[in-house]
């Protein structure tokens, strides 16, 4: 899509033709072998979207570039979003690829103000007040949070849900480990929901924060987030809540349910996978003078000039950077992801209110519909029952060998398939997460449940 012919007289046509010294459009086309062009008219009858379009010119191309198309179910923390063609065109103005991070506010103008609008947008998808740009990924900023939730309340206890995204967990005990501090796991539903029950027994005075996902790993959507938030507050723990951001366009806020911090991954909005990164950690907060103070990264704020009331941006609280408090910093990120928090700026304002919510909408059908059907093979059941699903959903196999599978999807189909939860958690070694989001059509779901059924038949 980044070379589109536009409407133009005929002519112009002719004038443009005999300054390039051709006579017909046809002769700029004269060196692409025969063999391969195009024959015949496109008849798209529209009207169609940037992605439906892309599709379609690329499903006609079929006989010239390899046929040979993958497509990706698999997501786990980077997930396969279509990317509108105008995102990189605008980021590849050198004035945002080139900048740095802008200690001189009165020659980096627009980044900051880049950056401001990104933070009110942040601001508005999750209901807080305030938030920061930015962090690496969902992973360090779940724990930039709980060591935030540490210094604040000067607890050393951590409860988090008993399945959280691997590395995610990973990353959090890594940036714990030297502080001495207790994470306790709390047991899931039938539904995969967080145990009340549980958690109430597990959350006390010693408790520093309280961490849930919605979606979580799995990709199920929290149903109690309202009384676990009043737990946590209950005994003067921190409420950290992890999500998704584009579900936040169909399902409540964090802001709305209490939330006193909030961490989620930003790839999906218009980051593409990039073979795993860069990636783009969201953080944000409710405004709490003792929070603000100890939030990690940077915030952009909005002041006036010393002398004319015009407005202008500059980065505040920059006591909190290293390049300030040195070793008396509150946090270790010393660089940022600026680059693709602009993108997700540009992805957000571009969307709209409406556009995401359109988005949401398709992926949470789309995964009802991709579980429905997995769970019409044979030889398949439900982890989670009467569990809401939003862009992942785990299916159990019964004597399948889960990665053997993957394999043949692969290689005979072309598919990436779901993650092999049995080599993250020992109780699943016969389970797999799939990932459906709006780049799949129904046709896409159907070939998925007909290659997975005769790969497991082979």
């Amino acid at each position: 899509m980044s070379h589109l012919i536009p409407n133009l007289s005929r002519e112009k046509i002719k004038q443009m033709l005999k300054y390039i010294g051709v006579k017909r459009i046809d002769d700029l086309f004269k060196d692409i072998p025969e063999e391969i062009r195009f024959k015949g008219k496109l008849r798209i009858s529209g009207p169609f979207s940037e992605q439906d379009i892309a599709k379609r010119f690329s499903e006609r191309l079929s006989h010239v570039i390899d046929p040979s198309k993958i497509l990706c179910f698999r997501g786990g923390g980077v997930w396969p979003h279509y990317v509108p063609s105008v995102i990189d065109h605008i980021i590849s103005r050198s004035e945002l690829y080139t900048s740095y991070t802008p200690y001189q506010p009165e020659v980096s103008q627009g980044v900051l103000q880049a950056l401001f609008e990104y933070q009110s947008l942040i601001c508005e998808l999750t209901g807080m007040d305030v938030a920061n740009a930015s962090m690496y990924d969902w992973a360090t900023a779940l724990a930039e949070a709980c060591r935030m939730a540490i210094r604040v309340t000067r607890r050393d206890k951590i409860v988090i849900p008993s399945i959280i995204a691997p590395h995610r967990e990973r990353v959090l005990r890594t940036y714990l480990e030297g502080l001495e501090i207790e994470i306790v796991k709390v047991n899931l539903n039938k539904n995969g929901t967080v145990d009340i029950s549980k958690l109430s027994e597990n959350v006390d005075s010693k408790t520093a924060a309280v961490y849930v996902e919605s979606p979580t790993y799995m990709g199920v959507i929290e149903q109690n987030l309202d009384e676990i938030g009043e737990i946590a507050h209950k005994n003067g723990a921190l409420f950290i809540v992890g999500v998704e951001p584009l579900s936040l366009a169909i399902f409540k806020p964090p802001g709305d349910y209490g939330a006193d911090i909030v961490v989620g991954e930003g790839q999906p909005l218009g980051l593409g996978m990039n073979f795993g990164g860069s990636l783009l950690g969201i953080f944000a907060c409710r405004f709490d003078r003792k929070l603000l103070y100890q939030m990690p990264g940077r915030i952009i704020g909005l002041t006036t000039e010393q002398d004319s009331a015009r407005r202008a941006f500059c980065m505040v609280l920059q006591a909190r950077e290293q390049h300030i408090r040195r070793e008396r910093a509150t946090s270790n990120i010393c660089t940022n992801v600026a680059l693709n928090a602009i993108k997700a700026a540009i992805y957000l304002s571009l969307l709209g209110r409406n556009g995401l919510r359109n988005v949401a909408k398709k992926i949470y059908a789309n995964t009802h519909y991709a579980y429905r059907k997995l769970l019409e093979l044979p030889f398949t059941e439900s982890l989670f029952k009467d569990a809401v699903y939003f862009k992942e959903f785990p299916i159990m196999f019964k004597e399948v060998d889960i990665e053997e599978m993957n394999r043949v999807l692969y290689d005979d189909f072309n598919i990436i398939g779901g993650i092999n939860l049995g080599r993250f958690f020992e109780d699943m070694a016969n389970v797999a997460l799939f990932c459906v989001t709006e780049i799949h059509s129904k046709r896409d779901i159907d070939y998925l449940a007909k290659a997975i059924l005769e790969a497991c038949e082979k």
